[in-house]
């Protein structure tokens, strides 16, 4: 954030490309952003240093991503306790209004572990959604984790758990029952990157594609001069919805140190140097 909020004073971001190492600048004065869309799993230093205010009183609007699972030190190593996380949810809904706020739950981790018992991440699923419900947050995106080698290598050596599978009617059984959990509790279930498992469920299913970056959401919050145009860099393909936008991380100048086992992006994750670019990942 102090780098993040240094740029926002100069009124530009130096993007490092990845592949090629150039570099690219993205305005970022109040009137040349409609928005600033935040993804975390902790957003306690945000809080805490009141830089949403700051930028508030600046003119950005602000939206935030935040994302809670279940509490399981083996699969996420370095958040906070779950109950601190709530906390936060429910302070940046009072401090900006529950319709700026998305809470995923992401991903969705079916396992074995080293005693062969078969096993989820969903333990404190509705737990979560009470405190969600509580904030007066309206949505949920969720998704399976996606089986890269790296992820299922990584499984398997750092923990002992093996990654699984399961056959589509499980899904289809989760997905379900999560998205009767929230209906209860007046919240909407969306699924991301997950166009098969969306196209499988039942016909009354109130279960729809997500757009994590929506242009029309933020337009409703912030006003319409804003693009409507998808994000073709984005895994269009495999369903993703999201709005052409920019991104600024860099694992390079800002590595994630959560460590999730499932982190299909972060290089350190893997023993590789950082490189700068699109930060996939939650910071």
């Amino acid at each position: 954030m102090p780098w993040f909020m240094s740029s926002i004073e100069k009124g530009v971001f130096e993007v490092i490309n990845p592949y090629n190492n150039t570099v690219s600048r993205v305005a970022a004065r109040p009137e040349q952003v409609h928005s600033i869309v935040f993804w975390s799993k902790n957003f306690g230093p945000f809080i805490e240093r009141r830089y949403g205010f700051k930028l508030r009183q600046m003119g950005y609007g602000l939206f935030f991503n935040f994302t809670i699972n279940s509490t399981q030190k083996e699969l996420e190593p370095n958040l906070p306790r779950l109950e601190l996380r709530l906390e936060q949810l429910a302070e940046l809904s009072r401090s900006f209004g529950p319709d700026c706020i998305n809470w995923r739950f992401d991903p969705i981790c079916f396992f074995e572990t080293a005693a062969g018992r078969m096993d989820d991440n969903l333990g404190q699923f509705s737990k979560i959604a009470d405190g969600a419900a509580n904030a007066g947050v309206k949505s949920c995106t969720t998704s399976v984790v996606d089986h890269y080698r790296k992820v299922v290598r990584r499984f398997r050596c750092r923990s002992g758990l093996r990654l699984v599978d399961p056959p589509l009617d499980r899904k289809i059984t989760t997905i379900t029952r999560m998205a009767g959990d929230l209906d209860a509790m007046g919240l909407r279930l969306q699924l991301c990157c997950e166009t098969p498992l969306l196209n499988a469920m039942p016909a009354d299913s109130p279960v729809q594609a997500s757009a994590c970056i929506s242009a029309a959401r933020l337009a409703n919050l912030y006003g319409p001069d804003i693009s409507m145009a998808r994000d073709n860099g984005q895994r269009k393909a495999s369903g993703c919805r999201c709005s052409i936008s920019r991104d600024i991380g860099s694992y390079r100048l800002h590595p994630c140190r959560h460590n999730c086992l499932f982190c299909y992006a972060n290089p350190t994750m893997d023993g590789k140097r950082p490189a700068a670019g699109r930060a996939y990942g939650e910071q």
